[in-house]
């Protein structure tokens, strides 16, 4: 029988480890914008983004393996840093650079269905 509760863990931290990544990626753009934590409303974006992140991230931990949860949150945070410097930028990245995101995404893939996850 299929168990209401299971699937409501697996839709939730999806959405929890969205919002991890989200504002992971927010305070790392803000990051730079503070000026070394000289700028006040930067300075603040960073501290909750990060916050925010690691609280969502710990969330999702409670029923995630954690080598995959960080694996995907680092991963997709990576790719999108580069895609939104590439649009602020107005630049493609270099082949590198992509060679190397797409390199991140297959090892998060990889991770993903190799990994049997459970609940604790």
């Amino acid at each position: 029988m299929f168990d209401l509760t299971l699937s409501n863990y697996f839709i939730m931290d999806k959405i929890y480890l969205a919002v991890a990544i989200i504002s992971e990626v927010i305070a790392t753009i803000s990051l730079k914008s503070s000026s070394g934590f000289t700028k006040i409303t930067p300075s603040i974006i960073v501290v909750l983004g990060y916050v925010i992140a690691f609280y969502f991230l710990s969330l999702v931990l409670k029923t995630m393996d954690s080598a995959t949860a960080y694996a995907i949150w680092s991963g997709m945070g990576i790719m999108l840093l580069v895609v939104y410097v590439s649009i602020m930028n107005k630049q493609l990245p270099d082949i590198a650079t992509i060679m190397g995101v797409v390199l991140i995404i297959g090892g998060i893939f990889i991770l993903n269905i190799s990994t049997k996850e459970t609940l604790h």
